[in-house]
């Protein structure tokens, strides 16, 4: 059998159906761009800045202050109202009632004198009453008596039966017992007041307090003599010092060169040699208006916004004048010395919000218990880096450090 002669169609190339190029290159591109973005987010990773970790503290609102210090001085504590409780009388003290300490109200009876004299003046002066009463009733009843003659008298004359020496007898009777009415009446009244002078005498015995207040010292014993003038000898002329703790103030003398930084009312902050971390707000009571020319001061009357029992008579105290214009200043706030930092001549904290440093221009109104005072730049509750690196810079990334 023969072969069949080749053709020309022999010679053509069979095509099957078209290759989708596309499908093959598809899951090889999502490869690849998986492959980019995980080396972009490693290199990201590695390569961006990390945060810094910063000590933070929260700004706190400052309570209404004074102001800023314009004036320090010192003076001392005293007392508007105290007094050395004395008598009226000399006499031998018999009752001590009180001791050092001991707080006491107004009438309130301290001591006693030696009654005995005073007692028997008041015996003898009731009785001289009573006698002088005695001797007023007496004579009303004769004077009724002495009128119903006259009366009779007038009736005997008118009908012609008595006498005209009869009559005028029985008028001058009348009249006279009239006058002795009159003259034992005053009688019965001076011995009234008699008999109130030696009670008044028996109650001046008893020494009682004139305020209420605290007895600071205690200066009389029974036995003792007091008088309310000196006289020399053992005598006393006090029984015991009482101070009312309600009108402490603080009396300071200021050199008149200085003078015309207090007013009237401006706020003051005491703080005592006792309690040196107490800060007692205040407020200047007047100025008293002479000058001494011995030591070119003014005295200045202070006086306590509360009155406190650990405030004492005679302390020694240090206070500072405020601004009062500074009062009535914008609420500032309070933040750690170690966070204002002064950049380019002006002073800036640095803030913590959303893990990025914010840097702030501040304004300073002064210091407080080692904390910085601030009028202006930040508010109450915002998050201050303490103590911030250096080379901070605003915008950084940051974290508050644990501690």
């Amino acid at each position: 059998m023969s072969t069949p002669a080749p053709r020309l169609d022999d010679l053509r190339i069979k095509r099957g159906d078209p290759v989708d190029s596309s499908r093959k290159l598809a899951p090889v591109a999502i490869v690849i761009v998986v492959l980019i973005l995980a080396v972009a987010g490693v290199a990201w990773q590695v390569l961006r800045p990390k945060a810094i970790e910063v000590r933070t503290a929260a700004a706190r609102e400052a309570a209404p202050g004074p102001g800023l210090t314009v004036l320090n001085a010192s003076g001392y504590v005293t007392a508007r109202r105290e007094a050395t409780v004395s008598s009226k009388i000399t006499g031998k003290v018999t009752e001590v009632l009180i001791e050092e300490g001991v707080k006491v109200t107004e009438g309130q009876v301290l001591a006693r004198l030696d009654d005995t004299n005073g007692q028997a003046s008041l015996h003898l002066a009731s009785a001289q009453v009573e006698a002088a009463k005695a001797a007023l009733e007496e004579t009303r009843v004769r004077l009724r008596e002495a009128e119903q003659e006259w009366q009779r008298q007038k009736a005997l004359i008118t009908a012609t039966v008595a006498t005209q020496s009869d009559y005028d007898h029985a008028e001058a009777a009348v009249l006279a017992l009239r006058a002795r009415l009159a003259q034992q009446q005053t009688d019965v009244t001076v011995s009234e007041r008699t008999l109130a002078v030696w009670q008044q005498q028996l109650e001046d015995t008893v020494i009682r307090a004139p305020f209420a207040g605290v007895v600071t010292s205690k200066n009389a014993q029974p036995g003792e003599m007091i008088s309310p003038m000196s006289s020399g000898g053992f005598t006393r002329t006090g029984i015991c010092t009482v101070v009312d703790m309600d009108s402490l103030e603080i009396e300071i003398d200021v050199n008149e060169s200085y003078i015309n930084r207090v007013a009237a009312g401006q706020p003051v902050e005491a703080t005592l040699d006792a309690y040196p971390d107490w800060k007692i707000p205040c407020h200047v009571i007047a100025i008293i208006p002479t000058a001494d020319r011995q030591k070119s001061t003014v005295r200045v009357r202070v006086g306590f916004n509360q009155p406190d029992p650990r405030i004492l008579p005679e302390m020694s105290v240090k206070v500072g004048f405020r601004d009062a214009e500074a009062a009535g200043a914008a609420r500032a706030v309070l933040v750690p010395r170690e966070s204002v930092r002064s950049v380019d001549g002006h002073d800036v904290v640095f803030v913590l919000r959303d893990r990025r440093v914010e840097r702030r221009a501040v304004t300073i109104a002064g210091n407080h218990d080692g904390d910085v005072l601030l009028n202006a730049g930040l508010s109450a509750g915002e998050q201050v880096v303490v103590d911030p690196p250096a080379g901070l810079a605003d915008g950084a990334a940051a974290v508050a450090r644990k501690l």
